[in-house]
C-alpha cells in the first residue's frame, strides 16, 4: 500500500499541457478570480521588493502582469510565462501603464536561457504549486539571482486548520484547476533551509506565506 504523501504526490502531477490548457481557460477571468482574493499576498510582495530597491527583477510567471505596474520604476523587469493568452493581458497592461522598462517573454519559466546571477531579485507570484516541477523552478530561481541577491515568493502552502478539508478534496483536481492544493512548505524548501530570511502568513485565515530567500 502506498504512503499517503506518495499517494497524494501522484494524484496532484501537473504537466506542461495542463498549465497551458488551464491558463487559456483561466486567461480571460483571471484578474477576477484570483486578483481580489489573494490581493494580500501581492502587497506584502511588494512591499518586500520597494524595500530591496533592486535595479533589475525576474517575475517567473507573470501572467496578466498584475504586479507589473508597482515594481520599483528605476528597476529594469523582465516578465515570463508559458501561456501567451495570458501574455496577451500583459501585454495590454504594460500599454496602458505606459511601462517601458518592462519586457516579457513566452518560454518555460524551469529552463530559461539567461546567464547564472543575471537578476538582482526574482519573483514567483503563485507559481511554485502550478509549475510541473516545482524544485527545478526554485533552482532555476537561484541559478538566476545575483550572489547576495533576493528571491521573493509567495504561494499557497498546504497545511493551515482552516483550509485542510478543502485541500484534500481539491488534491485529485490539480491538473484541472491548475495548481496543487496539497503543497507542503516543507517539503520544497527542505534543501534551502540555511537560505531563508523570513516567512510570513498572507491571505484569509493564512492561506499563503510570503517567502524571502537569500541568493548565495
Amino acid at each position: 500500500m502506498k504512503h499517503e504523501s506518495q499517494s497524494h504526490r501522484e494524484s496532484d502531477r501537473i504537466s506542461l499541457v495542463d498549465v497551458k490548457q488551464t491558463y487559456r481557460r483561466y486567461a480571460s477571468v483571471y484578474d477576477i478570480l484570483f486578483g481580489w482574493v489573494l490581493q494580500d499576498g501581492r502587497d506584502q510582495l511588494l512591499a518586500a521588493i520597494n524595500r530591496l530597491s533592486p535595479r533589475s527583477i525576474l517575475e517567473m510567471g507573470v501572467g496578466t502582469g498584475l504586479l507589473l505596474p508597482h515594481y520599483p520604476k528605476e528597476a529594469r523587469v523582465v516578465g515570463v510565462d508559458i501561456s501567451d493568452e495570458m501574455l496577451a493581458h500583459a501585454r495590454a497592461r504594460i500599454q496602458r501603464h505606459g511601462l517601458a522598462s518592462v519586457s516579457l517573454q513566452q518560454c518555460d519559466c524551469e529552463h530559461l536561457d539567461y546567464a547564472d546571477g543575471t537578476f538582482d531579485c526574482v519573483v514567483l507570484p503563485y507559481v511554485l504549486s502550478v509549475t510541473p516541477d516545482p524544485q527545478a523552478l526554485l533552482k532555476e530561481a537561484l541559478r538566476l539571482c545575483r550572489t547576495g541577491g533576493m528571491v521573493v515568493i509567495v504561494n499557497h502552502f498546504s497545511g493551515a486548520p482552516l483550509w485542510h478539508a478543502l485541500e484534500r478534496l481539491a488534491s485529485p483536481l490539480a491538473a484541472k484547476i491548475g495548481f496543487r492544493s496539497t503543497f507542503s512548505f516543507d517539503d520544497v524548501f527542505a534543501a534551502h533551509q540555511s537560505s531563508i530570511e523570513a516567512v510570513k502568513r498572507a491571505n484569509l485565515f493564512g492561506l499563503s506565506k510570503l517567502v524571502l530567500l537569500r541568493s548565495r
